[in-house]
């Protein structure tokens, strides 16, 4: 059950150390040749120099070759073939200064793709320094300390105060400040008391608590999110695979015309000048450079983005379908009022009620197990339940049958509803209250009144969020119409769809999308993306036919996580706007790099075709140096994608 952290392959620490070996003797020997060649002239070392840079030229291509030799094995075209190109007619034509600069720019090239990939891995390094190999837990009146590969679900783990806490569980007893920085982002710390999840990876800062354990291992909220990240940094979006099909048809166009132009008498030293300034290998770094640092960015506000396409998709994101319950509210219901009926007191309709849910795990129950509990009301033992799920419970006690459920269910049971009862039912309903009956022997003797706490500042995120151009945010409930309407009138949704079953959920968004990726209102394109935003098992199909999909992380389902492409952690929603601002600046930061090339490109050929004013064109030597100076200008903007 132990996490384990990807090993780092043997041959990129290799290549690695070849790499940092190689570009600094190519620093000291091509500053040796240029000062004994420009400034102290010295035969003897500009010999040396030359050897030497001959040398760690052919050494520099050999890597580059294996590229090529790889990426033809897979029938690829990669930017490694025309650069490869550059560097066997630098060497072939004794252009040594430019051999050495095009060897610079690979290596350079090489070492900060390692730097990308080595971003995720980070990540990853950061979460595992929670990981806890022994724990202590309690087993009737002792206490033995195990190997966390020994704990099983049910295990109570102690957690004292400063400990990382090994599983993801509830707090059965204690009270404790968690710092859940590591999965949130945020430094202030959570108070948790009976009854409260916690997670593998946070920390008790103050306080003592008693875990009952529901995940452990590899099947812990750590471990989801370590597989998110390492997943995530294996994928392409749309983006990086036009830009490697651009380089096939970019490298293709620049051989021909380097044959063409050599064919036509053109010099091969101006040719060899205009392939080394058209090296497109800055892109290729700069672009999945930009964004694994969004992704980290996300990262490290509690939301694990599931590649680099998520990142694209969610940039373009017009329209969001949002489910309610545990989405748009916590999923954790409230007893709001209790209507009681016939000769029964409050407080004996409340031991009913507490009784029926006393046995259920329905999140009502436990809602009403705890308000019970504030009321002092102590539930009986039911002698016989039977719970039929979504629907309700039947059980005995003392000689009387009980039933508790909906108002379907109760009907069902040969309970009547009065009118006076529908009366009521109709102003909580009014109020989006979901509703509870109890039966006692046919008879209704009380109905009982809930709410699903929204979730904080729900009402300014859609604000904010149509100011981000997100046209419309539509809520999809299996809620009937009163309540749907009641809450999205109360967080500012104007679209709302009731009594939805899971699999009319899913064809509503086949239906949405289909109009949505054309939609035109007079001349005005109006298309966009389509995003849905999930938590339960129920919603993994229509988080994975939706064009980008996020999963609540803390309530959300393991099949909910698994299907969407971005996961916010905590269920926090103020992560929304934050990761469509991370999305759309990775997006603005990718054009700039192109804009880049393009523009450095045109700046490099005119000074080998035409030159500068006074000093004249550029031959292969100088086009090296522009092309691996000038490499580090989209490099550099894309660290703009931390923002």
């Amino acid at each position: 059950m132990k996490i384990q952290l990807p090993a780092t392959d043997a041959k990129t620490r290799l290549f690695m150390i070849f790499d940092l070996v190689l570009i600094s003797c190519i620093f000291i020997f091509l500053l040796l040749y240029l000062i004994t060649r420009y400034i102290y002239f010295d035969q003897i070392f500009i010999n040396i120099s030359i050897v030497a840079l001959g040398c760690l030229s052919i050494m520099g291509l050999i890597p580059v070759l294996n590229n090529v030799f790889q990426a033809m094995r897979r029938k690829e075209v990669t930017i490694d073939l025309l650069a490869s190109i550059a560097l066997i007619s630098s060497l072939s034509m004794r252009e040594w200064t430019s051999a050495a600069f095009i060897t610079l720019m690979l290596v350079f090239a090489r070492i900060l793709a390692y730097i990308t990939d080595a971003k995720a891995k980070n990540i990853i390094k950061s979460l595992m320094k929670y990981h806890v190999e022994w724990v202590r837990i309690r087993i009737g009146d002792d206490i033995k300390e195990v190997n966390i590969k020994d704990v099983k679900k049910g295990d109570l783990v102690i957690v004292e105060d400063g400990n990382n806490i090994p599983v993801d569980g509830t707090v059965v007893s204690g009270q404790a400040e968690i710092n859940e920085s590591s999965l949130t982002g945020e430094s202030e710390l959570v108070p948790k008391k009976r009854g409260d999840k916690v997670f593998t990876s946070t920390i008790s800062e103050s306080g003592s608590i008693i875990v009952r354990t529901e995940r452990v291992g590899t099947d812990t909220m750590l471990a989801r999110i370590i597989n998110l990240v390492d997943e995530s940094s294996r994928q392409k979006n749309k983006v990086e695979r036009l830009a490697n099909k651009f380089s096939e048809w970019y490298i293709g166009v620049v051989v021909f015309a380097s044959i063409a132009m050599y064919m036509f008498g053109v010099d091969t030293k101006i040719i060899l000048a205009i392939l080394l300034v058209v090296c497109a290998d800055d892109v290729a770094v700069a672009v999945p450079l930009s964004y694994t640092l969004a992704m980290s960015a996300a990262a490290r506000k509690g939301v694990i983005v599931k590649g680099s396409g998520a990142l694209e998709q969610l940039s373009r994101m017009k329209y969001l379908l949002t489910d309610k319950t545990g989405t748009l509210t916590r999923g954790r219901p409230k007893v709001a009022n209790v209507n009681v009926y016939g000769k029964w007191s409050r407080e004996e309709v409340l031991s009913f009620f507490a009784s029926g849910a006393s046995e259920s795990n329905h999140t009502v129950s436990r809602a009403i197990i705890e308000y019970s509990q504030k009321e002092n009301i102590k539930p009986h033992v039911p002698d016989a339940f039977e719970e039929i799920s979504g629907q309700g419970v039947t059980f005995s006690h003392d000689g009387k049958s009980f039933v508790m459920g909906r108002q379907s269910f109760v009907e069902d049971q040969g309970c009547k509803i009065s009118d006076k009862m529908k009366a009521d039912d109709e102003t909580e309903k009014d109020h989006g209250h979901g509703l509870v009956f109890i039966g006692v022997d046919k008879e209704i003797a009380g109905v009982l009144s809930y709410v699903d706490d929204l979730r904080p500042h729900i009402s300014e995120i859609i604000k904010e969020m149509k100011v981000l151009g997100i046209r419309e945010w539509h809520m999809l409930t299996g809620d009937n119409e009163r309540v749907a309407k009641a809450i999205s009138s109360e967080i500012g949704i104007t679209h709302f769809h009731a009594n939805l079953s899971p699999e009319a959920k899913v064809d509503f968004i086949r239906e949405f999308e289909k109009k949505h990726h054309a939609r035109v209102s007079g001349h005005e394109d109006i298309s966009g993306i389509v995003g849905y935003m999930g938590d339960g098992v129920n919603d993994a199909a229509s988080l994975a036919l939706a064009d980008v999909s996020i999963a609540m992380g803390d309530t959300g389902s393991d099949a909910s996580i698994e299907a969407a492409d971005i996961t916010i952690i905590k269920a926090n929603l103020d992560r929304l706007p934050d990761i469509i601002k991370i999305a759309r600046n990775a997006q603005k930061v990718v054009k700039t790099n192109f804009v880049i090339w393009g523009v450095t490109n045109f700046i490099g050929l005119l000074l080998v075709i035409v030159g500068l004013p006074g000093l004249g064109k550029i031959g292969p030597a100088g086009a090296a140096m522009f092309n691996f100076i000038t490499d580090f200008v989209p490099i550099l903007n894309s660290f703009r994608a931390r923002r």
